[in-house]
């Protein structure tokens, strides 16, 4: 990456993680509402204005450490309420409500792609704006390919989870999802220790080299 200044970056990088983190949420509420649902639609959560949905550690301070310390960033917004009381068909209507927030970011990816498409084509890649733009357009591509090949990751409580708790029996289902508890630490563990990013890193890279050549970027 060009040199940037500190400004820059954070624009560069907040921008889609603000829009990949919210969306992700948004999305979860906005099936569950479908599916019968209204807690998130109650408590004002469907909505794209992203201080509803700003996790103080994870929308503010982690990010801010991570882009300090490296080139990158990344974070995580609050969860969005969904109690399965109210689904229609719970076990069902959970995996639904998992698989909308990965879905969000896919089609966040295809936006991301898009727009640097039209970058390439229309403007000066090297101009004093549309560099950034474009870069910020890479990023949203890398940033939300992380958020959804991570959340599809099968540990509870990420999103993957939740449909491999609809598809296992009931008993099994029930042990699996006690692992709850233990699922941030974990996913610490497997992030210290690299198996986490030697498990999704081939992934991330391998869908990043998809869009990329589909749309010859």
């Amino acid at each position: 990456m060009p040199e940037f200044s500190l400004i820059q970056k954070i624009i560069i990088w907040a921008v889609p993680v603000v829009f990949a983190i919210t969306v992700h949420e948004v999305a979860h509420g906005w099936v569950a509402n479908k599916l019968g649902d209204p807690t998130a639609r109650i408590l004002g959560r469907l909505t794209l204005n992203p201080v509803k949905h700003i996790d103080p550690v994870g929308t503010i301070v982690v990010p801010l450490i991570l882009l300090y310390v490296g080139n990158f960033i990344f974070g995580w917004a609050k969860p969005v309420p969904v109690d399965w009381r109210n689904l229609h068909k719970p076990r069902r209507d959970m995996a639904l409500v998992a698989i909308a927030g990965p879905a969000a970011n896919l089609f966040m990816i295809i936006l991301w792609a898009v727009f640097a498409k039209i970058i390439m084509l229309f403007g000066n890649i090297f101009s004093d704006l549309a560099l950034p733009l474009f870069y910020m357009c890479s990023a949203g591509i890398l940033i939300n390919t992380v958020v959804m090949v991570l959340n599809l990751f099968p540990l509870p409580p990420l999103d993957g989870s939740r449909v491999m708790s609809a598809i296992l029996p009931p008993a099994i289902a029930y042990k699996y999802n006690q692992l709850e508890r233990f699922g941030l630490l974990i996913l610490i563990a497997l992030l210290a220790t690299g198996v986490l990013g030697k498990v999704l890193g081939p992934i991330v890279f391998g869908f990043q080299q998809l869009i990329y050549s589909f749309l010859s970027i």
